[in-house]
């Protein structure tokens, strides 16, 4: 059953729709990422959700108790959630434990169940040694986690995280996704967690949604949205893949530019024009010509060739014009302008219909 439900949802300025239309079942307990690149809709959706801003149409539903409609919307305080931001927002003259502590207080909770549930999540979170140091003293990834901390110990119904990471380095914030997920795992809060990074997405969610332009592009797994794109902006923006355009011929083939494409799935048009997806590292890359009669290999000529330690990134220009990526192994090295051969895989093509 449906736990947070959001039906038609939109929020426009004047003529411009930044959230359009959004229809979004969560189970209760899922961690769902909302993905996609900046001004796609995605912080507008969870500011919705928040009650930071009010909708233009539709509504939202949490646990069967309408919170927000055009005109009547309950306020943030009542909702029962917890927002995690950008910055973090410690405040700074507090010690660790008087952050996480914070909201305990404000509920007026006794000292001593306040004093319980903060060292409890502290244990949890792995701050316990540092329960008496101020934020200033801490690194990024350790203000990360006692904002976590301070969200997660007022046992919200839901947990909002907006960009919650991006402040952080590279190595911290492969670390620290690995620790939301953890959590998450340990205390199954209904969580929605805007992101534009897809491997945050990949590694902390149950399910991904891929917004774009105010609209819900596909919702599902992250092993459905990589495999399994629905249209040519979920290809190229969830893990990368080459999309050449072409026309639907009879069976599984699509012709891309005089080239015939055998397509192992996907959705074909009836007829007419069907591209055709395929990610970078599923293509194989060969200096000899195939044997006759080989189906899906394509010549062309080496325009750009990319050193990057663990592998090699190539891009082949086809005779058409049509451009592709391609990725070898780093031992792999064909020198620009060197003609070469592609294969495309028929079980790694997936036919886009327009």
């Amino acid at each position: 059953m449906s736990y947070v439900e959001l039906t038609r949802l939109s929020k426009k300025y004047g003529t411009f729709a930044a959230v359009n239309d959004v229809n979004l079942a969560i189970a209760k307990g899922l961690l769902v990422c909302l993905l996609g690149p900046s001004g796609c809709g995605k912080t507008t959706t969870l500011r919705l959700i928040a009650g930071f801003v009010e909708p233009s149409e539709g509504e939202i539903r949490v646990g069967g108790r309408t919170i927000s409609s055009p005109g009547r919307s309950e306020p943030p305080e009542r909702r029962n959630m917890s927002m995690i931001f950008q910055s973090y927002a410690l405040w700074p003259h507090m010690t660790v434990f008087e952050n996480v502590a914070y909201g305990l207080r404000l509920r007026k909770l006794p000292r001593e169940e306040i004093a319980r549930r903060v060292e409890s999540i502290l244990d949890v979170a792995k701050l316990k040694p540092l329960a008496d140091r101020y934020p200033g003293e801490l690194s990024g990834g350790q203000q990360q986690r006692v904002s976590l901390a301070r969200a997660l110990v007022v046992e919200p119904e839901t947990l909002l995280l907006d960009e919650p990471l991006s402040n952080l380095d590279a190595n911290l914030r492969e670390e620290m996704r690995f620790e939301i997920r953890r959590l998450h795992d340990q205390y199954r809060y209904t969580t929605v967690y805007v992101t534009h990074d897809q491997s945050e997405a990949m590694t902390t969610a149950d399910l991904i949604v891929v917004m774009n332009q105010g609209r819900i592009e596909q919702a599902g797994s992250p092993e459905d949205i990589y495999k399994r794109p629905r249209s040519e902006f979920v290809a190229k923006f969830i893990g990368g893949a080459n999309v050449l355009k072409g026309e639907r011929l009879p069976g599984d083939a699509v012709d891309v530019g005089g080239v015939v494409l055998r397509c192992g799935s996907g959705d074909f048009a009836a007829q007419g024009p069907t591209s055709v997806a395929i990610r970078h590292h599923d293509i194989n890359l060969a200096t000899t010509a195939p044997a006759l009669g080989e189906t899906n290999w394509v010549p062309g000529t080496v325009t750009r060739q990319v050193y990057l330690g663990s592998h090699r990134d190539y891009l082949v220009t086809l005779s058409n014009g049509e451009a592709i990526r391609t990725v070898t192994p780093a031992d792999i090295a064909v020198p620009q302008g060197q003609p070469v051969w592609l294969h495309l895989p028929p079980e790694h093509c997936r036919a886009l219909a327009h």
